[in-house]
């Protein structure tokens, strides 16, 4: 017992007037800093909201300046917000840093250990936006919580389409545009004539009438109209509702908007056919709240839309103070290779430790890298060469790595993005090599001298001993 007494005093205490709290579903425990007598200084208090506010209250009474938490399920939002609420420092601590408790595993050593290690220093906190970010945070991924469920019922809608035979897949590109649409609430509505329903056709459609005949005759069973019907309905209700938040958001943008952006609209796209295309998918009014929100355009680096901006800067906010450098927002998004090596193997483990924030985001951008396949822009240049030598899944996330170094210059630093397109890419690509090869003939006493152009086989260098 004297041994253990021992190491803990030769924890040097940094900041004495800390607490830690160990949450729960139904009681959290609260550890203040030590009394004088050294008995543990702990207590437990209820959820509700009139306990969390006695919990604040009593730690203002013992003086603490800082709480460290474990960030548990939701349980710990409430009194975070309470805490921040109150002027608390609140450090928002993961499990992962916690797992090695000494002794035996209970609420009131867990609230101890927290309290120790954060007075010592130890502990580092999670990233947390502002709490304006916040709120654009929790709508913006109800939000895609919604639109995640209308894609479930359009597969609902296609599936009785198939059942039918009624080939609606085939006649149009997709379902949920305006001609698809409208020949499914036809069909809802008890059309069955494919004649009439062929008219519906817009034409801007690359098939014929007549194909469109063809695709629209089906079997009409009433059991599959009727799980049809069923599944419009409820398209058609969580339709309304991703109209509303997306309204909401955009009402939550404009207040944080920047004052002297106000009323204006993002400045022309260097790229005619992405602005276009924004258009065509109506996101521009989406475009226009971020900018003026950020002061920045997102979109303006090839591979981003603007539901991957506004994923962006709803889970990180504008302000990136918090990483000290593009170096360590990278490690926090998980895009950076592993480094930690022991006895000269890696290290497995997890990389990244940014939680659900950081994973949206690093989603976002590797599908955003996925885009850039076939772009004509220096990144899609850079992954497809990176794919010919490292595998497809490689390039994906060194380039998803290079789109954060972008998001990162451009809200932290203000840097702008200009592309330099394809050509430049592989000219500046081949001096590099062009380079190297030149520094190894030097070094292994040889010089390099280009080939004549007018050769009947050219090659690209030739190599001279000196």
């Amino acid at each position: 017992m004297g041994e253990k007494k021992r190491r803990r005093a030769a924890l040097q205490v940094l900041r004495p007037q800390v607490a830690g709290i160990d949450l729960g579903s139904c009681e959290h425990w609260a550890c203040g800093p030590p009394r004088a007598d050294g008995k543990p200084n702990v207590r437990t208090f209820g959820t509700t909201t009139g306990q969390l506010r006695e919990l604040a209250d009593w730690l203002a009474s013992e003086g603490v300046e800082s709480v460290a938490m474990e960030s548990t399920y939701v349980y710990w939002i409430p009194l975070h917000e309470l805490l921040e609420g109150r002027g608390f420092e609140v450090l928002l601590v993961n499990a992962r840093q916690l797992k090695n408790v000494p002794g035996r595993k209970t609420d009131m050593r867990d609230c101890q250990w927290l309290q120790q290690l954060h007075a010592c220093g130890l502990l580092r906190g999670s990233f947390r936006p502002h709490e304006s970010v916040t709120r654009l945070r929790s709508l913006h991924r109800q939000l895609q919580n919604l639109v995640a469920q209308r894609t479930r019922f359009v597969q609902w809608m296609q599936r009785a389409l198939d059942q039918m035979n009624v080939q609606v897949h085939r006649a149009v590109t997709d379902l949920t545009g305006q001609t698809g649409m409208a020949i499914v609430r036809a069909i809802a509505g008890g059309e069955r004539n494919p004649q009439q329903l062929a008219k519906l056709r817009s034409q801007r459609c690359k098939h014929t009438p007549e194909q469109f005949v063809e695709y629209l005759s089906g079997n009409w069973r009433e059991e599959h109209l009727f799980n049809l019907r069923s599944a419009l309905e409820l398209y058609d209700a969580v339709q309304a509702q991703v109209d509303s938040y997306e309204q909401k958001l955009q009402q939550e943008l404009g207040r944080q908007a920047c004052e002297e952006l106000a009323g204006r609209d993002c400045p022309r796209h260097p790229n005619p056919a992405k602005e276009k295309a924004i258009r065509g998918r109506g996101e521009q009014q989406v475009r226009n709240a971020l900018y003026r929100y950020a002061a920045a355009d997102l979109t303006r680096i090839d591979g981003l839309s603007a539901g991957a901006a506004c994923t962006i800067m709803t889970e990180i906010g504008t302000e990136l103070a918090a990483f000290p450098s593009e170096k360590h927002f990278v490690s926090w998004l998980g895009l950076a290779p592993r480094t930690a090596v022991s006895g000269g193997k890696p290290l497995p483990g997890k990389k990244g430790s940014g939680g659900m924030g950081a994973t949206r985001v690093s989603n976002v951008l590797r599908m955003a890298a996925t885009a850039l396949i076939r772009s004509k822009s220096a990144l899609g240049a850079a992954l497809r060469r990176k794919a010919r030598h490292a595998g497809m899944k490689t390039a994906i996330f060194a380039t998803a790595r290079k789109l954060a170094v972008l998001v990162y210059r451009m809200l932290r630093w203000g840097q702008d993005y200009v592309d330099e397109g394809e050509a430049a890419y592989e000219e500046r690509y081949r001096q590099r090599t062009l380079a190297h090869l030149q520094t190894t003939a030097k070094e292994l006493g040889y010089q390099l001298i280009a080939a004549p152009t007018s050769a009947p086989t050219p090659e690209p260098v030739s190599v001279l001993a000196t």
